[in-house]
């Protein structure tokens, strides 16, 4: 008796003969790179990384519509979105650079504002010619005791004639044998905002060699100025100074802060 055997089927491709896979790497690429532009677009430092992509995004997105309506891939959804995201990431890194650059700007504008000092000129005493211990003579751009320099900003600082100070005994920076003088400083403020005038300096020198004179400090004079000075308000500090016997003069420099320039005093003793 011969075996039956079943006779075997022909394979069948998977495929239909002629068609071709659908080529859908185009829109999904633009897809993925159109959601990472627009995340990127959303931060406004990352505004090159937005426009890299969306550009990317937008032309695959594009090019991957021209593939589905040649019937070449499947998946128009995607490939529209992909394509709109990469637009969106473009407009962002439009926004972000502006929003950048303006940034730069007005740090850069800042930082040329603190970094410029504002120039004094010089605003003599009344009655002209500075008063009791002046320095009349020199010159109209030397300041004598009670002239003032006066700020563009509207900010004026006045020193007064020195006046002889007895140091006490607990006194820091007096030298004995040397003499110590007062100077009363004024600083008004005419301008429109408040004056910060904790980081005012005073310092002085004094006879013709110009030594350094140290600032006393005792129990009477040494704190300086403290606090912030409202607009058409003004602050007076006294200061002491420690200067040689034979001194004659005393010159007197006020910075009223890193943005205006130190102001100089002649004071005669």
């Amino acid at each position: 008796m011969s075996q039956y055997t079943q006779p075997q089927q022909p394979y069948a491709p998977a495929q239909t003969p002629g068609t071709r896979p659908a080529r859908n790497g185009l829109g999904i690429s633009a897809l993925v790179l159109g959601i990472i532009g627009t995340v990127s677009g959303l931060v406004p430092l990352l505004f090159w990384l937005a426009g890299i992509l969306g550009l990317i995004a937008l032309i695959l997105g594009l090019a991957g519509r021209g593939r589905v309506k040649r019937g070449e891939a499947t998946n128009k959804g995607v490939t529209t979105f992909g394509a709109v995201l990469g637009l969106v990431a473009l407009i962002l890194s439009v926004v972000g650079a502006v929003l950048t650059f303006k940034a730069v700007d007005d740090v850069v504008s800042e930082i040329d504002k603190a970094v410029a000092d504002s120039s004094a000129s010089a605003k003599p005493a009344a009655g002209g010619g500075g008063a009791t211990g002046g320095t009349e003579g020199k010159g109209d751009d030397v300041l004598g005791a009670g002239d003032s320099a006066a700020y563009d900003d509207g900010l004026e600082v006045t020193v007064g004639a020195p006046a002889s100070y007895t140091a006490s005994e607990f006194a820091i920076g007096h030298t004995k044998g040397n003499n110590a003088y007062t100077v009363s400083v004024v600083i008004e403020n005419k301008g429109k905002e408040k004056f910060d005038a904790t980081l005012v300096t005073v310092d002085a020198r004094a006879g013709e060699d110009g030594v350094n004179a140290e600032q006393i400090f005792d129990d009477k004079t040494g704190e300086g100025f403290t606090g912030t000075v409202l607009p058409g308000k003004k602050i007076t500090a006294k200061y002491a100074f420690d200067t040689p016997a034979d001194a004659k003069n005393l010159t007197v420099e006020v910075g009223p802060g890193f943005e205006w320039d130190a102001s100089q005093w002649e004071l005669k003793l």
